[in-house]
């Protein structure tokens, strides 16, 4: 069995996190990203050969990947997080790759750094710090959270969790998603509204919708035409989710009132035009990673590489493909 593990989330080799400890005590051999930013595919095959599994982060999984002879080990790639738009799943599942994901892992850390991005932008925090550093003081009223509108774009996990947040402020709740659980939508007081109502009547617009071929680029000019002069933006899913140069237009117009982004169509943002406005909020697709989120985000990952080092199966609900492993290995 091949005894070597890739960490390639690029932050875990800064420092020897106590959890890793449970993959060498397997006998597995960790080796680290330690180029302090994602891998490029060239890049992950070149580590791969004897590598049994890796801790995934955004780094591409793709047919060339799993095709190379560097991957014949490969049994798992176990994702840190929740997405998996970077990974090709029918050319793992092709190659007898399980692909494990960290669901129920960091949702909670999504939506508390929803919900403080909001709070943020409402209260312009960021710009009166700027103000006070530079020798200002005062400022104009801002908006307020309390009995707000907010709209809600997705409601899985994160959305339902942020709307948790949300009712404790009183907020009216409107919520557009076609799969979405009318059920659960009115024991928690949201509407469940067409995508339009959200846009105009919203105070606060929350992404939390998957990126697909049908939510790419969502909002666009013509949704963002619909918002309140007054309204904000947030997006912590996808930046896919968003057509930033309309964005960018509406914001540098006043067109809304401001917008505050964790993840953009490409990561690091280098020549955005989001990067030069005052009435945004920009952070580094950071918003999952409190400590108790990435610590169970790591157990979930060694979890399913230690139950697929074994020949077992770490759960039908974590594994996009388990179909895998009722196979034989490659």
């Amino acid at each position: 069995m091949a005894k070597k593990i890739l960490v390639n989330v690029y932050h875990l080799a800064e420092r020897e996190a106590p959890y890793l400890q449970r993959l060498r005590d397997a006998g597995f051999e960790l080796v680290f990203n330690r180029l302090k930013r994602q891998q490029t595919a060239e890049e992950l095959i070149a580590a791969l050969p004897d590598a049994l599994g890796t801790i995934a982060g955004g780094e591409p999984y793709t047919e060339q990947v799993f095709a190379s002879p560097a991957a014949k080990d490969l049994r798992v790639v176990a994702r840190f997080g929740v997405g998996y738009d970077r990974v090709d799943v029918p050319a793992a599942t092709r190659h007898g790759v399980a692909v494990a994901m960290a669901f129920g892992a960091n949702h909670e850390a999504v939506a508390d750094g929803a919900f403080a991005l909001m709070a943020a932008i409402a209260g312009r925090i960021v710009m009166r710090d700027r103000q006070v550093r530079s020798g200002g003081w005062g400022d104009a009223f801002h908006q307020g959270l309390w009995r707000a509108t907010v709209g809600v774009l997705g409601m899985g996990r994160i959305g339902r969790a942020f709307i948790r947040r949300c009712s404790g402020f009183e907020m009216r709740i409107l919520c557009h998603d076609p799969a979405g659980d009318g059920a659960w939508a009115k024991a928690n007081g949201v509407e469940l509204v067409p995508m339009e109502r959200v846009f105009r009547e919203s105070d606060f617009i929350s992404l939390h919708a998957p990126w697909m071929k049908e939510t790419e680029r969502m909002v666009n000019a013509e949704r963002l035409a619909l918002m309140k002069k007054t309204a904000f933006l947030i997006n912590t899913a996808r930046g896919q989710l968003i057509d930033e140069e309309a964005l960018a237009d509406a914001l540098e117009a006043r067109r809304i009132g401001g917008a505050a982004i964790d993840c953009f169509t490409k990561e690091p943002p280098a020549g955005s035009r989001l990067l030069k406005l005052d009435n945004v909020i920009l952070t580094p697709h950071s918003t999952g990673m409190d400590v108790t989120a990435e610590h169970a985000m790591a157990n979930r990952c060694i979890d399913s590489i230690l139950a697929v080092a074994r020949g077992e199966n770490p759960g039908d609900e974590y594994v996009l493909n388990p179909e895998v492993l009722r196979n034989k290995p490659r």
